[in-house]
């Protein structure tokens, strides 16, 4: 079987894998496993607009990974997120006051290739981009473009890495000029019995507003066998101390459900099968 990981079935259910060893799987983000992750959003909002502190919103953040393995154990790594965004408050300068909308969102991706490495190592570079995907005026019309690189380093007890990237609009219809530089740190511990416990703030600086946005993030989660079948559920918590003065998030924590599923499309490909 090419491109699942060790201890998983061909159908995406757990093998011979102990909790701890899915765990770790999980906590790779080069993993061979191809997962679907459904992340429940809750946002609170504050800063100099008007009744900012007064708004909240929910999005539901779907995002599948789907890794295909090659014959050298290479892979390519496609990771899109589908963002269904729900009273999303959006401030009408014409009232002077925020209306709630409620739609899709700018759909993103990124594909990267990570070559097969030794010693734990973890490597991979590509692109990422987004798609003007928004109804409702919930997104920029406009697409963006750029590369991002990771670099990190896997043990049985702890992950950790680097992962830059950075977009800049290549066309589309809004008038938004996007130049944004995002740089995630993370790292996980693995205390065994299938928990984890991780920290992976996304730090952002937009180029064209000069403006950093700096979350404090903490990440608890457990992966359990339900029915054969591999799930990672977890607890994000991010405290932002560094936002738009305007108006942005102060506070957002997101509730994870993302079990482990065979990867049809790379079988499609024939690299799920030896």
């Amino acid at each position: 079987m090419i491109g699942e990981p060790k201890g998983m079935g061909n159908e995406g259910g757990a093998a011979t894998a102990s909790a701890a060893e899915l765990a770790a799987e999980l906590s790779n983000p080069n993993t061979a496993a191809a997962t679907l992750t459904f992340k429940n959003q809750f946002r609170w909002f504050e800063d100099d607009l008007p009744d900012a502190d007064g708004q909240s919103s929910y999005t539901l953040l779907f995002q599948p990974s789907l890794p295909f393995v090659l014959p050298s154990e290479a892979k390519i790594l496609w990771r899109p997120a589908i963002p269904i965004l729900v009273d999303q408050p959006i401030f009408a300068p014409s009232t002077g006051s925020f209306e709630g909308k409620s739609g899709l969102g700018d759909i993103a991706f990124d594909l990267a290739y990570a070559p097969k490495t030794e010693g734990g190592l973890l490597l991979a570079y590509g692109f990422i981009t987004s798609l003007p995907t928004a109804t409702n005026d919930l997104g920029t019309d406009r697409f963006t473009l750029g590369p991002e690189l990771l670099i990190g380093k896997i043990t049985p007890n702890y992950v950790l890495g680097l992962f830059p990237n950075h977009q800049k609009d290549i066309g589309g219809s809004g008038d938004a000029d996007i130049n944004l530089t995002s740089i995630q740190t993370f790292y996980t511990y693995l205390p065994g019995g299938g928990w984890s416990v991780r920290t992976g703030p996304t730090i952002t600086y937009d180029w064209e507003k000069e403006q950093w946005t700096v979350p404090l993030q903490i990440n608890a989660g457990k992966t359990v066998v339900l029915n054969g079948r591999p799930w990672k559920f977890s607890v994000e918590v991010n405290y932002y101390v560094e936002k738009s003065d305007a108006f942005g998030p102060e506070w957002m924590i997101s509730l994870n459900i993302a079990p482990v599923v065979k990867n049809r499309l790379a079988s499609l490909f024939g690299l799920g099968e030896q």
